[in-house]
């Protein structure tokens, strides 16, 4: 055993103040105490950061043998979340720390220093840490037994957010000499946990899935067909009033967002507003309005979601198709957290369809895209990073400048690490060769067909007349 059991239920207790485990929890803390791999996928709010926290802070106390030195690696993509996460353990007492790009150089000194001395019980870090050397030194001098991958479905190339260095976790388990692992997601489909286990370098036999499913049965789900935007707005402004508590309304367009904004502030409607071109530091005052608030309403594109966990949220609407059912799956997960009946409506318009067709083809470049892409950077870096995105669009494009295509492109090739520096303004360097699942024509448009059959999967469910809880379930493979 890593630990004894009933330490875990005197951590929940003293430390995270809570008196009992909700849903799997507890089968899923006993899994790892008996140092058997688990991949857990909870919906949103549900506490799947518990799953392993406790376990963390359990070794970190444990007299066992060989748990002396002991740490728990937690691999994460979200740099944003990072440092509220480790925050609000160090206010529990929890020995936390995280290393990420936001530290300066003497800040990442100091705390390799300190991880290397055998301080912390838990740190957080990126997949992408471990192309450092300087970090690989300091992490071989700690035992890691127990190494926790949040937001697993990024591991898989089947999966909503692939991220290229997440497919080094198998390498990433060898280096760290095979310690027990949790892989964590709030979404997941069949495909998708097989190629997540497949991808840690375990088999099937070898991880046990805990999957809770849509178990919230104080969401009630909902979806109506409108035809313009006056019928959107009545629905806004009818559950604005029928709801004391809080509430956000999800848009696909910036553009949408600040038409019923306006719309909303000359029928008195108090309100505020969160979309990814605000700037960052208004972005974390909205948001901490909005936490903080008791009746707070919010418009929001799906940059709003990162550190959302605010326990009153009375409904959540979508008044523009999203593109997947994964990212509305866990965007109706931030409401009603409390366990009080909250709604989650989605306001189905056939125009949005459109919208949607246009950004499967923006968010996927062919091969041949990249390949001209990677040319002009190629032969033409200099003028790209002097005159622009736009001047480098121009030449891509020539006059359909709304294509988004390159933004994508750009992002992708950076995730890749074939360029490196700032994409906006455009300062990038040149650092390696363009990736073959970017080159091949067969791998890209394979990539094309998935995106456009999540896309008819979210149109199924909803036109879907039964129950769509169980809709949602039968998806994700529950």
């Amino acid at each position: 055993m890593l630990f004894e059991l009933g330490q875990s239920e005197q951590i929940l207790n003293d430390v995270f103040e809570h008196r009992q485990f909700r849903g799997l929890q507890s089968t899923v803390i006993r899994a790892i105490a008996a140092g058997r791999h688990s991949l857990v996928i909870m919906p949103t709010g549900m506490g799947k950061s518990l799953c392993y926290q406790i376990p963390a802070i359990a070794i970190a106390r444990s007299n066992n043998p060989g748990c002396e030195n002991a740490l728990t690696l937690v691999l994460s993509p979200l740099v944003a979340l990072m440092k509220d996460q480790v925050d609000a353990l160090r206010q529990k007492g929890v020995d936390a720390t995280f290393v990420n790009s936001s530290l300066t150089r003497p800040e990442r000194n100091h705390r390799y220093d300190s991880i290397a001395s055998g301080c912390y019980a838990i740190l957080y870090v990126t997949p992408e840490r471990f192309r450092k050397p300087d970090f690989l030194d300091v992490i071989q001098k700690r035992a890691v037994k127990l190494l926790a991958v949040d937001e697993a479905h990024c591991i898989s190339e089947w999966g909503h957010d692939f991220r290229p260095d997440y497919t080094r976790v198998g390498l990433i388990r060898e280096m760290l000499g095979f310690p027990v692992t949790i892989a964590l997601t709030a979404t997941a489909t069949p495909d998708v946990q097989i190629d997540i286990v497949r991808q840690l370098g375990l088999s099937q036999s070898e991880v046990e899935l805990y999957h809770q499913g849509i178990d919230r049965p104080n969401l009630v789900l909902d979806v109506v067909q409108v035809w313009d935007d006056d019928a959107k707005l009545e629905r806004i402004t009818a559950i604005r009033r029928s709801q004391s508590g809080s509430g956000i309304v999800y848009f696909t367009l910036i553009k949408s967002l600040m038409q019923f904004s306006d719309l909303l502030t000359q029928q008195g409607v108090d309100h505020l507003i969160y979309h990814g071109e605000l700037e960052r530091e208004r972005r974390k005052r909205l948001q901490d309005q909005f936490m903080n608030g008791s009746g707070d309403l919010v418009l929001a594109t799906n940059a709003f979601g990162m550190g959302i966990d605010k326990e009153d949220i009375r409904f959540v609407l979508h008044a523009e198709l999203p593109g997947t059912l994964e990212s509305y799956y866990q965007e109706i997960g931030r409401a009603g957290r409390d366990g009080f009946p909250a709604d989650c409506l989605l306001m189905y318009d056939e125009r949005d369809l459109a919208t949607q067709m246009e950004f499967l083809r923006w968010s996927n470049p062919d091969a041949g895209y990249y390949r001209r892409v990677f040319d002009l950077l190629t032969s033409d870096l200099e003028q790209v990073n002097a005159f622009g995105l736009e001047w480098l669009r121009e030449r891509l494009h020539h006059k359909q400048k709304y294509d988004r295509r390159l933004e994508t492109a750009l992002s992708i090739l950076k995730r890749w690490e074939v360029i490196s520096g700032s994409l906006d303004p455009l300062n990038i360097e040149l650092i390696s060769e363009l990736p073959n699942p970017l080159n091949d024509p067969i791998q890209t448009q394979t990539k094309l067909q998935r995106d456009q059959q999540k896309l008819y999967t979210l149109l199924q469910y909803v036109k879907h007349n039964g129950d769509r809880k169980q809709f949602i379930n039968d998806y994700f493979g529950v």
